[in-house]
């Protein structure tokens, strides 16, 4: 029972995280017209995208349980999606 209460709360805060990204993502701040706001919600969206990677990743795959050498991995990945995702950024504009 105490797992499902925490796999719950994960969900809500998971939930709130990707309203919080929507609503960012409709205010239109990432309209091309004023770069300093594009960059600012890019930005927000990023960390809010990693935080919401690193709770799936620590809880729903278990990482926070397995041995160091596996989230080392996984830490490796995020690291090289991240730098993808900047390049990508760059690109656009």
């Amino acid at each position: 029972m105490t797992r499902f209460k925490l796999y719950s709360a994960i969900f809500v805060v998971l939930m709130a995280l990707s309203t919080t990204q929507a609503l960012v993502e409709r205010t239109g701040m990432v309209d091309f017209g004023d770069p300093d706001t594009y960059w600012l919600a890019f930005g927000i969206i990023l960390a809010l995208s990693f935080v919401k990677a690193t709770f799936v990743a620590t809880y729903y795959m278990h990482l926070r349980w397995e041995p160091r050498s596996v989230t080392y991995l996984f830490l490796g990945g995020l690291f090289v999606a991240l730098a993808l995702t900047t390049a990508a950024a760059y690109s656009i504009l």
